[in-house]
């Protein structure tokens, strides 16, 4: 068998496996996709798709349609999580930890324009590009040229292993071969907050930041390829308080490395001490100095 032959029939099982775990989300005459996570009906997709919404209606693989209530929404990472009354559903797996590789080859599968099930191939152009948005910037996503466009929204950018490594989330309408796919890390660490809360509920330290890749010195010095950082400190608030210093590098929170202002929400939330240990790399020197964040204002930088 010739390689190109194999290569086909391998993508054509991988499809046929992991499709019916993609379904439509209808919102009027629009159409958008979700990956189904548990077999009891939770289905994670864009917190664009149901802005403002409560209830939809969800097409399943086979063409059946069931009501969907919207269980929680986080917008600053663009993720929602709906719950289907329906049990038995097929699954699809995230993807556990970063294995992911620029050059790496990717299916998307969505309803483009109303196209369901569509199904595109393509590779991971970039890791970690930042995207702006209304809630500040969506960042470390995933750069893909699998075809993404309207209606792919929500759905699964899948590896060979038929595992979601991200959940697409934008493209640039102008651009030709650039979609942005949200990483599976991120989509794992939300989806549970949602399940379990309805909401995200970030503590605050006062500081803008962002996540940034450290040139060959500096990732020497630090044992980091990426880190965040201190772009801004806010006054009297917890980090200024804490002694956190505008360009400073945030290199590890509770013992977690942190390449973006996910990873540092991340290791924020899912703390239940109330307190952030920042490793700090400041003056060719690393220090730890120790936060305690308070609740999210209404108006805030980060």
């Amino acid at each position: 068998m010739n390689i190109l032959k194999q290569f086909s029939q391998q993508l054509e099982a991988l499809v046929q496996k992991t499709a019916p775990a993609v379904i439509g989300v209808l919102r009027g005459q629009g159409q958008a996709t979700g990956v189904v996570l548990a077999q009891d009906g939770y289905v994670l997709t864009n917190a664009h798709v149901v802005e403002g919404a409560r209830r939809m209606n969800a097409r399943m693989h086979d063409g059946d349609e069931h009501r969907a209530h919207v269980v929680g929404t986080d917008e600053r990472t663009d993720l929602a999580v709906l719950k289907l009354d329906v049990n038995h559903l097929a699954t699809l797996p995230l993807a556990d930890g970063r294995e992911v590789n620029v050059g790496q080859l990717v299916v998307a599968i969505g309803n483009p324009f109303r196209f369901e099930r569509s199904v595109s191939l393509g590779v991971v152009s970039a890791l970690d590009r930042s995207l702006p948005s209304r809630q500040g910037a969506l960042e470390g996503l995933i750069q893909t040229d699998a075809a993404i466009n309207p209606g792919n929204s929500g759905g699964p950018l899948l590896n060979a292993d038929g595992e979601v490594v991200g959940i697409n989330t934008a493209v640039i309408p102008w651009a030709q071969g650039i979609g942005f796919a949200i990483p599976a890390y991120t989509a794992s660490w939300v989806a549970s907050v949602l399940i379990k809360s309805g909401e995200v509920r970030r503590p605050f330290l006062g500081i803008a930041a962002r996540g940034e890749e450290l040139g060959p010195k500096l990732a020497t010095a630090t044992g980091r390829r990426r880190a965040v950082r201190v772009l801004d400190v806010n006054a009297t608030e917890p980090a200024d308080r804490a002694g956190v210093r505008e360009g400073d590098l945030l290199i590890s929170a509770n013992g977690n490395p942190v390449s973006s202002v996910d990873d540092l929400q991340r290791v924020m939330v899912l703390d239940t001490s109330g307190e952030l240990r920042l490793e700090v790399f400041r003056n060719q020197e690393k220090r730890e100095l120790k936060v305690r964040p308070r609740p999210w204002p209404k108006m805030a930088m980060a």
